[in-house]
């Protein structure tokens, strides 16, 4: 090989191993960002957004200036141990806690910095979608079976496939050029290997067949589902705060559950019982109560309702939707069956903003009907417990043994 070949070729390796160092960078940066998303739900979402600074919860939102205002060595500390800042005089430390109306953040002394870097990657690429509008599909990304990033890094795998195939090719050729025997280019590589394999284009397309197929099943199985469906309500009502801090029984408030076919949606009485005495809270808190009054009309100062007072609905947005084919009745559920709120509605006391937890398909319903025991005990039943525990002899029964996948029950 010559010198001048023996430089090219080295040149070709250098600039490969460089692009496999910056695709790993890449890499490593999209599972950082992944690894930022779980600590930010579990520890960051009860009091930021993930929107403009504008956009408070109880403090404010963190994309688009968290990065640029604050180094990275600062966000450390304040993450840390914020106190300590402050303690410290701090002018950053002590201008964000008398911004936000003094509010002592919480202190995660237990973050690395690892752990803050994945945090802050997580926030400066911004959530994923879960939903256009209502209309929509209504799946976040991980319905379709393969999550957002792991799209990205297959596509980024298949990417380098193509850039080693052709840095190979290339060096081929140099080494080639070096012997003087004839070059090839990759296309005509390519075209040459597949005249000779006639199979592999057969079998080439009818994998893309199968899988285009699959693709399209896919998608319509999709269609009316709106699992993760989050709409911003009028008023930034807590979940997490109500049911889960406070522990408020779910059927204080949605007392048709026990009773009714819908749990129904509480007046804006049912927040005035508590709500009469209680008017501020965080500054955020303190709003949203102001928002709850403005409709009712309701004086925080002198405690009393306004005289003649043209009262304004509170237009809730509805988050579960089920569709009209289907007849579903909360209180058979709730109080019959013994179902907590929990099992099709998730862990509302987790919940800041609520959001449909379960898919509410057929095929969900009916795999809960399989699962579910029969209380043989349950009074409701009357002489039907002792039928069924004669007619099966002892075994477990579950609601699809006693009629519920008769299409009837739920399509009539």
């Amino acid at each position: 090989m010559t010198s001048k070949n023996g430089k090219l070729f080295s040149t070709k390796v250098l600039t490969l191993f460089a692009l496999l160092f910056i695709t790993s960078i890449t890499v490593s940066t999209a599972q950082n960002a992944e690894l930022g998303e779980g600590l930010f739900s579990s520890n960051c979402a009860s009091c930021h957004y993930l929107g403009d600074e504008s956009k408070k919860l109880i403090g404010p939102g963190l994309a688009g200036h968290i990065n640029e205002k604050y180094s990275t060595d600062w966000l450390y500390s304040w993450i840390k141990n914020s106190s300590e800042l402050i303690a410290s005089g701090d002018e950053q430390a002590i201008e964000a806690f008398e911004k936000y109306n003094k509010t002592q953040m919480t202190a995660f002394p237990q973050f690395s910095n690892e752990d803050i870097d994945n945090i802050l990657a997580y926030i400066q690429e911004g959530p994923k979608e879960v939903v256009a509008e209502l209309g929509s599909t209504g799946l976040d990304s991980s319905n379709s079976g393969i999550s957002t990033n792991s799209k990205a890094l297959m596509g980024l795998a298949l990417a380098i496939l193509l850039l080693s195939l052709l840095v190979l090719v290339k060096v081929k050729n140099v080494l080639k050029e070096a012997k003087g025997e004839k070059t090839v280019s990759l296309l005509g590589s390519a075209a040459a290997w597949l005249k000779s394999n006639p199979v592999f284009i057969v079998f080439f397309v009818i994998f893309m067949m199968l899988y285009g197929g699959k693709v399209v099943w896919d998608g319509l199985l999709t269609v009316g589902v709106q699992q993760g469906y989050q709409p911003e309500q009028p008023i930034a009502f807590s979940h997490k705060i109500h049911a889960g801090e406070n522990g408020v029984d779910c059927n204080y408030c949605h007392s048709g559950a026990r009773h009714s076919k819908t749990a129904g949606v509480p007046s804006a009485n049912v927040c005035m019982n508590c709500h009469t005495y209680i008017s501020s809270g965080t500054q955020t808190g303190t709003t949203e109560i102001a928002k709850i009054y403005d409709a009712i009309g309701f004086d925080a100062e002198t405690r009393t309702y306004i005289e003649d007072y043209d009262q304004k609905p509170i237009e809730w947005v509805r988050v579960h939707n089920l569709p009209d084919l289907a007849y579903y009745n909360h209180s058979q559920h709730v109080n019959v069956a013994g179902l907590e709120c929990q099992t099709c509605h998730g862990p509302v006391e987790e919940m800041d903003v609520v959001e449909q937890f379960a898919p509410l398909t057929m095929g969900w319903c009916i795999d809960c009907h399989k699962e579910t025991k029969v209380d043989t005990d349950n009074p409701y039943y009357h002489d039907l417990n002792e039928n069924w525990v004669e007619k099966y002899h002892g075994e477990d029964i579950t609601v699809d043994m006693i009629g519920g996948l008769e299409c009837g029950k739920c399509h009539y």
